[in-house]
């Protein structure tokens, strides 16, 4: 086999489970873009994430087929299994898109129900693994800001489902509203179950530069779709009489999950400067490196949905200048990934 082929079948047994990643932050920017009135560039980029998506789908079933070991290894990795939550997370994304910028809402819908029959799934499978692994990791080896992928892939069905429940018949949006409050509140839940261990290693283990994984910035997103997904149910208030009697929580929550993403916002660019500037960890092309793009989309267009359910205007210069910060970041990370591309070089 040539060098650049031996190349790409190594790129295809190592591939990142969290390479969907690419799909969830194509998606929300092109969200982001359509709510900003950028929808030019919102119409480009969901064809584009077609094209994303398929091609991962492509490749992360060739590598089940070829390399079913390692990538059942990788499922029950603590590292690595996290990232699978991607799969239900970016399809949730993408029929999100479908639902919002185009007249295929069959298709949204349609992906809807294979994100969460992927959540159900990967959530059990995952997570009873680690449950009774005779052999863990210790616990600054075993856990990363990529765990919490587990919530923004249940707050992405919190997200779609609101959406999805806007166009449907009673008794249908009922149910489905209940679906996107059920999972905005089991995806709250988890991230303070998570979020207190990440944070117990961050303050009491050692931590390195290349601890700091771009997934840490899943921090601030698992927040920012957070609040996304309360702000929508803001807005369904007026299709389902339960949502009203809960509107100060959902009001007072979604305000509390948008503060707290906020908050780590500067701690996150700090530990960036640390660890490229101050320790001169190298910066490459990593597919991780998507899953830092994903949480700046995020902040712009769940902070442009808060402020349009709850009359915050005053934050409106928030999505505009966040919009361009995380389309520069993708920008960037696609050149890495096509840089990526191209074939070794051959001996000699």
């Amino acid at each position: 086999m040539n060098a650049g082929g031996w190349h790409i079948t190594k790129d295809l047994k190592d591939l990142s489970p969290a390479y969907f990643g690419m799909v969830m932050a194509t998606g929300i920017i092109s969200l982001a873009a359509h709510m900003l009135g950028f929808q030019v560039v919102a119409k480009g980029l969901f064809y584009l994430n077609l094209c994303f998506y398929g091609a991962l789908w492509a490749a992360t079933l060739a590598r089940f087929v070829l390399y079913r070991r390692a990538f059942l290894l990788d499922v029950i990795d603590h590292l690595r299994g996290p990232g699978f939550f991607t799969l239900p997370a970016g399809s949730s994304v993408l029929g999100s898109q479908f639902i919002m910028l185009t007249e295929f809402t069959l298709a949204g819908r349609a992906l809807w129900v294979f994100a969460i029959v992927l959540w159900l799934a990967l959530t059990y499978t995952i997570f009873t693994a680690f449950t009774v692994k005779e052999e863990k990791p210790s616990l600054d080896k075993g856990i990363t800001g990529g765990w919490l992928l587990a919530v923004v892939a249940t707050q992405s069905i919190a997200v779609l489902s609101a959406l999805i429940a806007v166009d449907m018949p009673q008794p249908y949006k009922l149910g489905i509203n209940f679906l996107a409050l059920s999972m905005w509140l089991w995806g709250g839940m988890l991230y303070i179950w998570m979020m207190s261990l990440i944070f117990y290693r961050y303050t009491f283990f050692k931590f390195s530069p290349g601890d700091l994984a771009p997934p840490y910035w899943i921090n601030m997103g698992a927040m920012a779709i957070s609040t996304l997904a309360g702000s929508l149910l803001i807005v369904n208030v007026k299709d389902a009489p339960f949502l009203d009697s809960l509107l100060p929580f959902l009001k007072g929550f979604s305000v509390f999950y948008w503060a707290t993403g906020t908050w780590w916002i500067p701690m996150l660019f700090i530990l960036g400067i640390w660890r490229h500037v101050y320790k001169k960890f190298p910066l490459e092309y990593d597919p991780l490196y998507w899953g830092a793009v994903f949480p700046l989309g995020m902040y712009a267009a769940s902070t442009y949905e808060m402020a349009e359910a709850l009359g915050f205007h005053f934050l409106d210069f928030i999505p505009i200048s966040f919009f361009y910060l995380a389309l520069v970041a993708w920008a960037i990370t696609f050149i890495g990934l096509v840089r990526s591309f191209r074939p070794a070089k051959l001996p000699g």
